[in-house]
């Protein structure tokens, strides 16, 4: 019963993301192509959220769900690796035509083929699991 609650939120978080659209492999493609604003404008919309939700957090000594503060750190400036991670999630998501964040929510929506992007997945985070220690970061 703890853990109903991320369940709901994720299937909240499915919802959002299936009734505006952004699981749709023809409103990435349409991104990509600066076709249409759709997408740039749902992520702009998770940009200024964000924002606007770590400040909050920032600001107010809001607690977690066990009641311990939430501490969020400065990261520390760097950009060589934020361009190379940068241009390596944008060219899976081009390739692969979804982003990590909806593949589970088309595995149920019943796109069996994103069952080999979540292979991929997986298997590129086992892959840096190995190796976390011998990159940059």
């Amino acid at each position: 019963m703890k853990l109903l609650r991320f369940v709901l939120v994720g299937f909240i978080f499915g919802i959002v993301l299936t009734k505006s659209e952004a699981i749709s492999w023809y409103r990435i493609y349409e991104m990509f192509q600066f076709q249409s604003f759709h997408m740039y404008g749902i992520i702009f919309t998770a940009i200024v959220t964000g924002v606007v939700g770590i400040r909050f957090f920032k600001e107010r000594e809001i607690k977690d769900y066990k009641g311990l503060p939430i501490e969020i750190l400065d990261k520390e400036k760097a950009r060589f690796r934020y361009i190379v991670g940068g241009t390596m999630f944008g060219l899976g998501w081009g390739i692969v035509g979804c982003c990590p964040g909806p593949i589970f929510v088309l595995l149920g929506a019943g796109v069996a083929s994103i069952g080999v992007v979540l292979l991929g997945a997986l298997i590129g985070n086992f892959l840096y699991g190995i190796l976390k220690d011998k990159i940059p970061h």
